[in-house]
């Protein structure tokens, strides 16, 4: 804009000055000039085609020549500086400053934790979803437009600050809010893992306090992660190979890790239990890597069909794609009990198993789903597991950051028997139902449970059945259960309700959203967690608080001495 305003000025000084030099004659018919004033006024309201006539005096010859040549002369640059303005705000350059200032001032006027998403793909998109239905806040950077234009039309109960950008640049990453002291973490979910490398890295280096959540399916990115301390290094191959194999071995561990990390609310779905057997696995990428990994940690036989077994490293298995039937024949489909479609290509995946049921319609069928817009192709077809790494890494997300101790609790879940995981999956289905419970965590100390902190304080020993009881009635027990107790870095699964409680601890429940939202009462309440403990209730008012430490003292006064 710096030409036009020049142009501008300039046109309108010389207007000025030569309007104020034009003789005039007044209305006795006298000489006169107009002021420097006078002459901005009229030049003012001329130029901007407002026009008022001829002010103060009827103008003589001299002036309304120097007024035409005013009009053309100040009213041409007005033409250009507006065409350079109307150019300069459909400037790119210009939009995204504007959008950048307005993303940071955004981010920076929110008052509430919320969560950094970088990668609004298929994954990013399944997690902001879920945040924003928590009542979580997010915070979202992407370098496709489209897809940030996607979001913004998208019906959230919250305004997501969206920023297209490239979110390796540390700029980036500040303007996203970093450094916020409301910001709970970030989470890299692109789809490229030099990409998720890079923000994890800078996360880590401009604030080493944040948690840092990122996606790597390459292990030596995975373990370049792991060396600048990301907090979880999420693997979808991974995770679903651990998935099938408890599925496999222990069907009540691989049941209660699904309820636990699922989206309260939801109903609980009895999965497909997998046959122990013979399995074809096609495709021995980083996905068939993990699965026969686990699935030989079972003590199953596998048979691995590989395209390009030079590429994978794959020694002992069969060239091919899988869609073939010959191929299929040859690696004993006809006495296998089940196929693991896993190739990178979705339509080589549902014709590898169409292909193999026409030989044995028994077999059990894993296929994965490689991109989110076939999901009608996979519904038509109805697998018996389908697995879809968007939603695998949305889950484990989601999970993570909720419930940071759910993490801890599942890992040593693994490490129990399969009846352990059936005795408590029985005992929550009878306190909350079969729908999805809500995980929580508290930390007894004085600002996240005071009531809890004082009692203990004060002498009066408050054990973790009394966070059970219902702040109503303190004989009724709250839909809830107790999962893990942390104690000086030590973890204790299903306490018992008689363990008392010390300042420091951190507990973790489940339980339905009835009970999330009256436990608090108990924390914050001594009152409600004095009558919860012993049926009795403190006085409110200083008048019987007074009346009560006096009736202490005297009483203590006239207690005979011991001898």
């Amino acid at each position: 804009m710096r030409a036009p305003l020049i142009t501008v000025i300039i046109t309108y000084t010389i207007a000025i000055i030569g309007l104020t030099l034009m003789p005039g004659i007044d209305d006795k018919g006298q000489p006169w000039h107009m002021s420097i004033f006078e002459a901005l006024y009229v030049i003012s309201y001329t130029a901007t085609t407002i026009g008022f006539g001829e002010v103060p005096y009827p103008y003589s010859s001299t002036q309304r020549l120097w007024m035409t040549f005013s009009i053309y002369l100040t009213v041409i640059p007005w033409f250009y500086a507006i065409g350079k303005i109307i150019s300069l705000f459909q400037d790119p350059a210009l939009k995204q400053a504007l959008t950048t200032t307005s993303f940071a001032r955004a981010v920076a006027n929110l008052h509430e934790p919320f969560y950094i998403v970088s990668g609004y793909g298929e994954t990013g998109s399944l997690l902001v979803k879920a945040l924003d239905h928590k009542g979580i806040r997010v915070v979202v950077t992407e370098m496709n437009q489209d897809r940030v234009n996607d979001l913004e039309l998208e019906d959230y109960q919250f305004d997501i600050p969206a920023l297209c950008s490239d979110a390796q640049l540390p700029d980036t990453l500040l303007r996203a809010g970093v450094r916020h002291p409301m910001c709970k973490g970030i989470a890299a979910l692109t789809d490229n893992d030099h990409v998720n490398l890079a923000v994890a890295v800078g996360a880590k280096l401009l604030n080493p306090n944040l948690t840092v959540l990122a996606r790597a399916e390459d292990d030596d990115v995975a373990a370049n992660m792991a060396s600048f301390g990301t907090d979880h290094i999420l693997n979808p191959y991974q995770l679903f190979g651990d998935q099938l194999g408890m599925e496999v071995h222990a069907i009540g561990t691989y049941l209660l890790h699904q309820w636990l990390t699922g989206v309260p609310g939801d109903t609980l779905i009895l999965p497909k239990v997998p046959p122990i057997g013979k399995w074809i696995i096609c495709g021995y990428g980083r996905f068939g890597k993990a699965v026969v990994e686990n699935l030989e940690r079972e003590q199953i036989t596998t048979v691995v069909i590989e395209a390009d077994p030079e590429l994978t490293h794959c020694e002992h298995c069969i060239v091919g794609s899988g869609t073939e039937a010959a191929t299929l024949i040859e690696a004993g489909i006809a006495d296998a009990v089940g196929i693991i479609a896993g190739t990178n290509s979705d339509i080589n995946n549902l014709s590898i198993v169409m292909t193999a049921q026409k030989i044995n319609p028994d077999l059990f069928v894993v296929v994965r789903k490689n991109r989110r817009f076939n999901e009608p192709l996979f519904e038509h077809f109805n697998a018996d597991i389908s697995m879809d790494t968007s939603d695998i890494i949305a889950h484990e997300c989601l999970a993570r950051m909720i419930t940071p101790m759910m993490t801890h609790f599942l890992r040593l879940v693994r490490t129990q028997d399969n009846n352990w995981a059936n005795q408590l999956i029985s005992q929550l289905v009878g306190i909350v139902g079969e729908n999805v419970p809500d995980a929580w965590g508290v930390t007894v100390d004085a600002e996240h449970s005071p009531a809890v902190a004082n009692l203990i304080a004060w002498g009066l020993p408050v054990t973790l059945d009394a966070l059970t009881r219902d702040p109503a009635n303190r004989v009724r027990k709250l839909p809830l259960v107790p999962l893990m107790l942390v104690r000086s870095g030590q973890y204790e699964l299903l306490p018992a309700l008689t363990t008392p409680l010390l300042i420091g601890d951190r507990l973790l429940f489940c339980g339905s959203s009835s009970g999330k939202a009256a436990q608090p009462i108990c924390l914050s309440n001594h009152k409600t967690l004095t009558w919860i403990i012993n049926g009795r209730e403190i006085a409110d008012g200083w008048l019987w608080r007074w009346m009560t430490r006096k009736i202490s003292r005297l009483r203590r006064a006239l207690k005979p001495p011991v001898k």
